[in-house]
């Protein structure tokens, strides 16, 4: 017993350590001998990235930095990979020590994440195509369509002004659909403008609305190495070695040059005070429009599906050879490809084929999840047609009923019963894999719990009301697909 409870005693100490105590972050990274810092590789180029070169080694202004404050530091720097929209959420939870990937002092990050001096200081960089009007305020775009990262600086600017923003999770798509007409203009870092945006002959600058700064995020209990990480800056900074590293990935510049006198005053006014949000109305409202949005998207795709796998399952089944053939094919590779693969072809593919084929977000997100479904349903309706004995269509051909009449009125209905369990199963699929529009700027139920989630600096909150809206929604489902199989079952 007294070893069972030694053993549980290390247990809660180690729970204990991982969790950080207020001070234990720069002991627990000394400890380690490594300080792991979060990030998202598909940011790209000059943050994190592969090298092409040496495929496995990271390149890029953040790993060189990072590697220089973990020397100052005693330790050694290690990369973690992490969805950009869930650093936070990962540094809560102790994942890795810090944060240092393109990540904007904010008022929704400030209470819960701690902020360092900033390493970059950069500027908000509003582009337009070339010819048309260029706004000098954000006020100028009131009425106009502006693509921009979700939850970034620009995001709040952006909504503060009143604008209608559309939201992006990748730093090149919303400069494609500037260029494609979808959007009025774009707001993002000069850094991502001067990669992704302003190389494009197309585009160009009109403004630069804003200044930010890049700083690195802690857990706020960890004050000493917050303080640690301050103190490695400046000596960067006073050594020249920072703008060195700016240099070399060709963002040194002016504005740079505020790093060397930075100071903790400074650091309290980029801050500025911690500001407490909590749940009203207003989101509720927000939060049901998303569940509005997720409905119409699902309801539209799945009559799609429907009709689609319906035809699919009938030419794999009764069609000729080649025809058959071409339905077995549709069915693999939609099946054998990922929906949000799919989606992307959709939406940003083929607007590079054909100003014809470039879709609106919605119908794209409908037309995606629909073509996607139609092959798991044409797989549905094809085992109904098959489990319908096959001498009931042979009596009605021999009775003189075309094949065509026999299967709408004699096979299809009955496949249709023996369906239905796997068709509404596939319905409710449906309605939690529409979270997956987002990627093409549709912002349904879980893309504003994401949002909502930010702007409270909580996750289990929005977390739980987006869940109840889900299961309000499907739930009613499969009471109604429970309804109509007892009442197929009553009649047969």
């Amino acid at each position: 017993m007294t070893r069972a409870w030694w053993l549980a005693g290390l247990l809660l100490a180690g729970c204990s350590e991982s969790a950080g105590a207020p001070g234990s972050g720069l002991a627990r990274v000394q400890n380690a001998g490594v300080l792991r810092w979060g990030g998202d590789i598909q940011g790209g180029e000059p943050y994190v990235s592969e090298d092409p070169e040496q495929p496995g080694k990271l390149i890029g202004f953040e790993v060189e930095i990072a590697d220089a404050l973990a020397k100052e530091l005693g330790v050694k720097a290690e990369f973690v990979q992490s969805d950009w929209s869930s650093l936070v959420p990962s540094l809560e939870r102790g994942t890795f020590d810090v944060i240092m990937n393109g990540l904007e002092v904010t008022p929704a990050r400030v209470g819960a994440v701690a902020f360092t001096r900033p390493y970059y200081v950069f500027a908000e960089q509003l582009v337009v195509r070339r010819g048309e009007a260029k706004p000098q305020t954000l006020a100028e775009l009131r009425g106009k369509k502006v693509g921009t990262l979700a939850n970034s600086l620009a995001w709040e600017l952006l909504r503060q002004a009143q604008v209608e923003v559309v939201p992006y999770e990748g730093v090149e798509e919303p400069y494609q659909d500037l260029q494609h007409g979808r959007l009025d203009a774009v707001l993002l870092d000069d850094v991502i403008a001067g990669r992704y945006g302003l190389v494009k002959q197309a585009l160009e600058l009109a403004s630069e609305p804003a200044i930010g700064h890049y700083a690195i995020g802690l857990r706020p209990a960890d004050q000493d190495l917050r303080r640690a990480l301050d103190q490695a800056l400046q000596k960067l900074a006073e050594s020249g070695e920072l703008r060195r590293i700016l240099d070399r990935w060709r963002l040194d510049g002016p504005r740079q040059a505020r790093l060397l006198t930075w100071t903790d005053r400074d650091t309290e006014q980029m801050v500025g005070p911690t500001k407490t949000a909590a749940l009203n109305s207003g989101h509720l409202v927000l939060f049901l429009e998303g569940a509005a949005v997720t409905l119409l998207v699902s309801v539209s795709a799945m009559i799609l599906a429907i009709s689609l796998g319906l035809t699919l399952a009938l030419v794999r089944r009764y069609g000729p050879r080649p025809a058959a053939l071409l339905a077995q094919l549709y069915v693999e590779l939609f099946r054998g490809t990922p929906v949000l693969l799919q989606l992307y072809v959709i939406y940003f593919g083929l607007s590079n084929l054909s100003e014809h084929l470039r879709l609106a977000a919605m119908p794209a997100a409908i037309l995606g999840l629909g073509l996607n479904y139609a092959a798991y349903e044409a797989e549905i309706y094809r085992a109904g047609m098959e489990a319908v004995p096959p001498g009931q269509l042979e009596a009605a051909q021999a009775l003189g009923m075309p094949t065509k009449m026999a299967l709408r009125r004699i096979v299809v209905p009955q496949a249709l019963r023996f369906a239905l369990p796997g068709v509404t199963n596939d319905f409710i699929a449906l309605l939690k894999d529409s979270s997956l529009v987002s990627v093409i700027t549709v912002v349904e139920l879980t893309k504003r719990m994401t949002i909502t989630a930010v702007d409270l600096r909580s996750w289990l909150i929005p977390g739980l009301l987006c869940a109840g809206l889900y299961l309000g929604m499907s739930y009613p489902l499969s009471r109604l697909s429970a309804w109509l199989e007892d009442r197929i079952g009553d009649h047969q």
